[in-house]
């Protein structure tokens, strides 16, 4: 359990970058809540959403993974959580967490309340939230899709549609336009001392946390200091192409008034330093330069060394 007095930590993502950062932060003495984007529409979560109509489980049942703890107990609750099935029935592909979560739902009429059963089933060491209580949908707005008019800009719905789509993604929009935001999860962030988005896919997991009007005013508000962690390499059909300061930059074109604080660039990114820099700079934030990647070569962020650099900049405020 967390101790008592200990600051708030809130994180904001989706996916394996959200996994990532929460891995990291629950091994700190930090109240930790993770917000997640509720947009995906493929796989099982997909097929759940479409059949039932409730909010897409996959990216939260990840965020609920990350926060189990490293006895047996948590350990094996993660494996069955993230357990998919195979063979070739109704079954294929559906994910055991997803199926646990949603028959909560069904049962507790209340999406927060039913993830907070899972949590305390799991011994998670956090909560999770959802971004918002409303099943989106991410608009794109994209470049290149038209080969006689490299230009001309062509609107590809849904989250799947975005992350893979062949061009280059301008901006993005959430429907519908009435979506009912988590008041849970504005809380959160009005609360938290240090406020965490990223990595993780930028487009379809990061911004649309932006997108969502109480949040982004929250996000905008809040006393807590923000840390933007940076992916360690472009994410193909997403980011192709970026450096370091691209990613940053995105992110302000959506939310030009974020007071970010601090902007955590992984060592390899050292070279794009200088206009990141500059960038960082015109926003009032300041670059840290961390060792945060796994050794293996691969670009995923160490959740141990990520813990370091999320300890360094609490100690700092």
């Amino acid at each position: 359990m967390t101790p008592t007095g200990s600051r708030h930590v809130t994180a904001l993502g989706g996916g394996h970058g959200l996994h990532a950062s929460l891995s990291a932060l629950r091994r700190l003495p930090v109240d930790l809540t993770a917000v997640v984007t509720v947009a995906d529409d493929g796989g099982s979560s997909g097929r759940l959403r479409s059949e039932f109509g409730v909010l897409p489980p996959g990216d939260l049942r990840m965020a609920l993974a990350a926060l189990c703890g490293d006895d047996e107990w948590g350990e094996t609750w993660a494996r069955v959580l993230q357990h998919r099935f195979e063979g070739t029935g109704e079954m294929h592909g559906h994910v055991t967490g997803n199926l646990l979560i949603v028959s909560l739902w069904e049962l507790l009429g209340d999406h927060v309340a039913a993830l907070d059963w899972v949590g305390r089933l799991l011994g998670a060491r956090g909560r999770v939230l959802p971004m918002a209580l409303t099943p989106l949908e991410i608009t794109a707005q994209v470049s290149g899709l038209d080969p006689d008019a490299p230009a001309r800009l062509t609107t590809v719905r849904g989250q799947v549609a975005v992350a893979t789509c062949a061009g280059t993604i301008e901006s993005i929009s959430l429907l519908p336009p009435d979506l009912k935001p988590c008041p849970e999860t504005v809380q959160a962030v009005t609360d938290a001392d240090l406020v965490v988005p990223g990595p993780g896919s930028w487009f379809t997991s990061v911004l649309p946390h932006l997108m969502v009007p109480p949040l982004a005013e929250a996000l905008t508000e809040t006393d807590g200091h923000l840390v933007v962690v940076l992916n360690l390499a472009p994410q193909e059909g997403e980011t192709d192409g970026y450096a370091a300061a691209d990613h940053l930059s995105v992110l302000l074109d959506h939310a030009p008034d974020l007071a970010i604080g601090t902007v955590l660039v992984d060592r390899s990114e050292a070279g794009d330093t200088a206009d990141l820099e500059r960038l960082a700079g015109k926003c009032g934030a300041r670059v840290v330069v961390a060792d945060i990647a796994r050794d293996d070569g691969t670009p995923r962020h160490d959740a141990a060394k990520l813990a370091t650099a999320y300890g360094d900049i609490l100690a700092r405020l």
